[in-house]
């Protein structure tokens, strides 16, 4: 073999390395092998040897062309791939390519320095004897942030901005004249003003705000904000340009709507809301038959396309729900008061009008622009307590009502409209609809932001009839685009999406749950196998396994997603299915709304093309506000578990990783690890496939769901982090 300096003989591997390097350095060069040996100064005849046999491999593994009996050159056919790199922190990065194929491993000293979420250019590398399949990135077309959020940290010299996570390589450097007043433990954005080179790993940057010390309310959620690229302030300018909107309805605009104005019409949201955006109003139509009104606030009416406040829509995509706070995707005087659907004030609406008989089948309906006037704004639990109280006039008798306020007329309508909502939920879940009525994590907090208590919310009859009205509205605006006779084609309207089950993971639930006893159809009709889920649902309900089977299921389950290609809505089993009752939040209704508007005033099919990148768009927005919100939650669970450190709780397990078991506290739905290095009793091994560990010399076993006594050890606001320990 050939020699290195030092005498050190050349192996195998390194002579890939080093052929590698030279052919992707010159990707279009055709080189003999006297230029080779010349290259990597290969002076020895065991060493030429050693590296004519490597490329012979290499051409068999595609990776060089072999050109002439002593030329080769690089394939670069399929070699050369275009997507996004995913930085990991324990150094195993991937390359996701644009043409959905599987992840590609990148090797930190082949990442060019690459940070999560650029989108790069690789150069397959010919696989080793581990048979891994390797990339190495050439080149990064674009960078997906230029801008970090962290905490400074203030030298003599100079300033770091530490920041959390796996974005980022080394901690970015800021000269001192950049710091804008910034101190030690100030929260800080900072605008990266160099990137990491040959020449420098450094990142340099400079301070755009302070947000506020570490561990301030304020600074941390806009921090968490700042994070995922989202704005915590509204520009001036578009504030500006919604102030000067005129909120008066002329008696022009009144005569070109139907008018609703008469019609009993209530709003039920949250307590705490400010933008109501659906209204229902209902009236008897005679016969055993009720007109039920789906009034949705009018945005598109107020906001036009291209206009300061319609671009900055578009680029929030969607409102976003922090723990304390909304951050709204229009401005305040468009969502909370011109838009909003507030009582005792006459509103601009898009409704759908629906004629539903005693089993609230669908008669007839028709889409209309219409004027309203809300007579009552109700909270959830008002409604709630409306709906299970007992009913004078089904012989229920009288008792104190706390809701003295709401006449018997007005109780008789929300009941009818609950009753009219339960017949639509009876038949969606006949029709094959999935059955996930997921918890939701709330607080109560104080003036300062402060969690006071952290509870789970369940969906009840009057969230559920709100659901389902709004659910029709959506599927039938849907199908009155989508829905065309054979032979012609529909015209663009962006869709809410959902496809089947991945059949791999449907797999891996069946054989799981054959364990506890529970069968599951993973072939067959799509109705089949939902119905089939519902039926596991159902028979896990109220039994030790239950949290379990649903965390799995919902594993199998495909992230819905907005479209102009239209494949139906798996999990509400809806063949149409789009998102039209909230333009206050979702940019995509208010794309709906425009659309239904135009075809409706007769004009062609919009193009596809601009409406689907859009959703796309949106789609991503959507995963961004999501995970921002989930950041919000975990930064309250730790304030909110600070201050009971050595406290022990019964919790359960209620997730399984190879590092450590994630366990939820029974009494305040907190969630923290245990990390493996706790479990010193023996060793465990991460059965991926069953969710669980298993202790190798006594086979004890941690399953997903199980009961756990656990015992808070530290409370890691910065990072987030809730750490566990088991109890004694």
């Amino acid at each position: 073999m050939g020699k290195k300096k030092g005498g050190k003989r050349l192996n195998k591997k390194q002579v890939t390395e080093m052929l590698q390097t030279l052919f992707q350095q010159s990707p279009n060069e055709t080189f003999s092998f006297k230029q080779i040996f010349r290259a990597l100064k290969l002076d020895t005849h065991p060493a030429k040897m050693l590296a004519i046999d490597t490329m012979e491999e290499m051409a068999w593994d595609d990776f060089l062309s072999k050109v002439s009996e002593n030329s080769y050159r690089l394939n670069t056919k399929g070699q050369v791939q275009e997507g996004t790199f995913i930085r990991k922190a324990n150094g195993k990065n991937s390359f996701m390519p644009d043409d959905g194929g599987k992840p590609i491993f990148v090797s930190e000293r082949n990442s060019m320095f690459a940070l999560n979420g650029d989108r790069v250019r690789v150069s397959l590398m010919a696989r080793r004897q581990n048979h891994i399949k390797e990339a190495m990135v050439t080149e990064i077309i674009a960078h997906k942030m230029d801008q970090a959020v962290g905490k400074l940290k203030v030298e003599k010299d100079y300033a770091f901005l530490i920041t959390e996570g796996n974005i980022f390589v080394h901690d970015i450097m800021v000269p001192k004249k950049k710091l804008k007043g910034g101190k030690t433990g100030d929260k800080a954005v900072v605008k990266i003003t160099q990137w990491p080179s040959k020449d420098s790993k450094n990142i340099v940057g400079e301070v755009i705000d302070i947000l506020g010390k570490q561990g301030e309310n304020n600074a941390e959620m806009h921090a968490i904000l700042a994070q995922y690229g989202l704005p915590y302030k509204y520009p001036k300018a578009v504030e500006e340009a919604a102030s000067k909107i005129d909120a008066g309805i002329t008696p022009e605009e009144i005569s070109r709507r139907e008018d609703f104005r008469d019609v009993w019409t209530c709003t039920i949201d949250p307590a705490d809301a400010k933008d109501f955006d659906d209204a229902l109003s209902i009236r008897s139509g005679g016969r055993g038959l009720w007109e039920v009104g789906v009034h949705i606030a009018d945005v598109s009416h107020y906001v036009k396309e291209g206009t300061i406040i319609d671009k900055e829509a578009v680029k929030r995509a969607t409102s976003v729900y922090l723990v304390d706070r909304t951050i709204p995707m229009l401005p305040e005087h468009l969502c909370n008061f011109i838009c909003s659907l507030r009582p005792d004030e006459e509103k601009l609406c898009y409704s759908a009008i629906f004629v539903l008989d005693e089993e609230a089948n669908v008669k007839s309906w028709h889409l209309a622009h219409t004027v309203i006037k809300s007579n009552r704004r109700f909270a959830y639990e008002e409604v709630q307590e409306i709906l299970t109280s007992p009913n004078p006039s089904k012989g229920g008798g009288k008792r104190p009502d706390k809701n003295s306020s709401t006449s018997e007329d007005e109780k008789e309508a929300l009941r009818t409209l609950d009753k009219l909502a339960k017949k639509l939920r009876e038949r969606r879940f006949k029709g094959g609809a999935v059955k996930f009525d997921r918890e939701e994590l709330h607080f109560d907090i104080d003036k300062d932001g402060k969690p006071t208590r952290c509870y789970f919310k369940k969906s009840n009859d009057a969230t559920q009839l709100i659901e389902e009205f709004m659910l029709l509205a959506n599927r039938s605006v849907a199908e009155m685009i989508g829905k065309v006779k054979k032979g012609q084609k529909a015209k663009t309207l962006p869709y809410r999406v959902h496809d089947q089950p991945d059949p791999t993971k449907l797999e891996a639930l069946r054989e799981f749950v054959v364990k506890f006893g529970y069968k599951l159809k993973t072939s067959g009709t799509k109705g089949a196998i939902s119905k089939s889920l519902n039926a596991l649902m159902d028979g896990a309900q109220g039994k030790r396994e239950q949290k379990l089977i649903e965390t799995v299921a919902l594993r199998a389950m495909m992230k819905a997603k907005y479209s102009t290609h239209n494949i139906g809505h798996y999990g509400l089993a809806f063949d149409y299915y789009t998102h039209f009752t909230s333009p206050i939040r979702r940019y995509p209704d208010t794309m709906v709304h425009r659309l239904l508007t135009k075809y409706q005033e007769g004009a062609r099919s919009a193009n596809r093309d601009k409406y689907e990148e859009l959703c796309e768009h949106c789609s991503d927005m959507e995963q961004v506000a999501q995970n921002a919100e989930r950041d919000s939650i975990k930064y309250k669970m730790v304030e909110f578990m600070a201050d009971k450190i050595g406290n022990t709780y019964e919790a359960h397990i209620s997730g399984i990783q190879s590092y450590g078991i994630y366990c939820e506290i029974d009494e305040n739905h907190c969630e923290g690890m245990v990390p493996m290095h706790d479990l010193d009793d023996d060793y465990y091994d991460f059965d991926e496939k069953n969710y669980c560990l298993v202790g190798r010399r006594h086979h004890h076993k941690y399953q997903l769901g199980d009961p756990i006594t656990i015992q808070v050890a530290r409370a890691n606001i910065e990072k987030r982090q809730l750490d566990f320990t088991l109890a004694e």
